[in-house]
This record gives structure tokens, sequence and C-alpha cells, in this order.
């Protein structure tokens, strides 16, 4: 199994720190990492080439893509990834702390499945309030429950119930990526491109589900800057449309 970690970024200098550190710190660092510089001006790229050069054990690489947003520099690092000779990949973002286990537990959760749908949890170090954060993981819950019923998850030919999969930590072979068409090369106020691969997924093969195990923590930033409401709004297809997106 050759494994590769996508990160797409924008403007990120200030926080991938954590993000890149989160990585170093994993028990199998036994894959590549490949960062997508989605048109940064704020110097993302050379915090990531700077701590390349500070951790020579590790395989890392910055790819460019000037298209906007998050589907299309996902997509980009995938298939930059699967042309480089990975089998296996893996996503989490440029605002997250995937847990000291996350890489080892997507290794082993592809013995069973060839879709892995991750565990988010919200971030302890942005001063989100407990309380908040416990309101965060029951409305992803609910939404998760819900997103089974949801007209927009009935694909014709499914081969298994929908499973809501963060776009932050996810993992797919590269085989099943190349065969359901990759993420939808989209802006992340257009469409929802973790939710589009799953069900493009699912009438290809049963062999995708939610693993507890695989745990990434993500960032309360949007909740922060747009309130706990808003943010679910947002999330739930997009019905709270803000004029800027990308909060940092």
């Amino acid at each position: 199994m050759i494994l590769a970690v996508i990160v797409p970024a924008f403007d990120e200098a200030p926080g991938i720190g954590a993000t890149l550190d989160a990585l170093a710190a994993q028990r199998d660092r036994d894959f590549r990492l490949v960062v997508v510089d989605n048109g940064s001006t704020d110097g993302t790229a050379d915090v990531v080439r700077a701590f390349a050069a500070a951790h020579p054990e590790l395989s890392v690489e910055v790819v460019a893509e000037a298209q906007r947003g998050t589907g299309a520099a996902a997509d980009t690092g995938m298939r930059h990834a699967i042309a480089a000779g990975a089998t296996h990949l893996a996503r989490t973002d440029a605002d997250c702390l995937p847990a000291p286990d996350w890489t080892a537990r997507i290794r082993a959760g592809f013995a069973d499945l060839d879709l892995i749908a991750g565990r988010l949890r919200p971030r302890t170090d942005e001063g989100l309030r407990w309380w908040r954060r416990g309101v965060l993981v029951g409305a992803v819950t609910v939404a998760a429950a819900f997103g089974r019923f949801r007209p927009g998850n009935r694909v014709p030919g499914a081969l298994g119930p929908y499973v809501m999969s963060a776009g932050c930590n996810l993992a797919i072979t590269a085989a099943l990526y190349q065969r359901a068409g990759g993420f939808p090369r989209t802006r992340i106020q257009d469409v929802h491109e973790d939710r589009a691969l799953v069900n493009a997924v699912r009438p290809l093969t049963a062999r995708y589900g939610h693993r507890r195990d695989v745990v990434v923590y993500g960032s309360s930033r949007r909740v922060r800057a747009w309130g706990l409401v808003r943010t679910l709004g947002w999330y739930a297809d997009h019905r709270y449309r803000p004029a800027h997106v990308d909060i940092r």
C-alpha cells in the first residue's frame, strides 16, 4: 500500500503549521504528504516548504492549483498523488488536527473498506466553549442520521445507504476514486464535494462506511465567526450563504 495524504490549502500560513505538526506526529509516518496551494497570497507554500526542509525524513510536496475551490484543489492533489504511484488516498484540511493514530487507523480500515468516512470532533484549542462543542457534535450526529433520508441522497442503483463523510477526514482507494470520477472541481460555496463523492461511490461498491476510530479534530472558526445556528445552516445545503466564506 502506498498511502498519500492530501491537504488543500488557501491562505493558511498562520495555522497550517499545527496541521503539519499533527501529521509529523503520526505513529505511522509511511505516507506521502501533498499540500495543494490553492492560489494563496500569504506565503502558505513557503510555510510548507520550510516545514519540509525541517523534516527531511518525511515525503512532503507542494502542488499549485490556480482554480479556486476546495473540490478543485482536493481533486488536483488526489490525481497528482495517483500519477506518482499512490494506491490509497486520505484527505484532511489545513485547519484540522488528525489524531496521532489517524494514518495507522486508516491503513487498518482499508482491510474492509474502499472508502473510509472518519469521525470529526471539534478542536479544543480555539476557545470554543465546551457546551458549544457539545451542541456541534450533537448536530453533526443528527445531520448524519438525516442524511440517510435526505432526498438529495437518493441515488439510483446505490448498493448501500448514505454515509456522511467530512472531506477533512476521508480516505479512499485510488482505483475507486478514479472510477467514481473524483471530487467535483467546484468551490466550497457551490457544492459539498465530500457528499458528491460518497454518492458517486454508492452505485459502484458497498465497501464504504464509517470508522469511529479514524479521528480528526476540525476547526470551529466558522462557529466563532458566524455563530452556531448560521454555521449549521451553512453545512445544511448552504441555507446560510455569507458574502465571505473563507474564514481565517
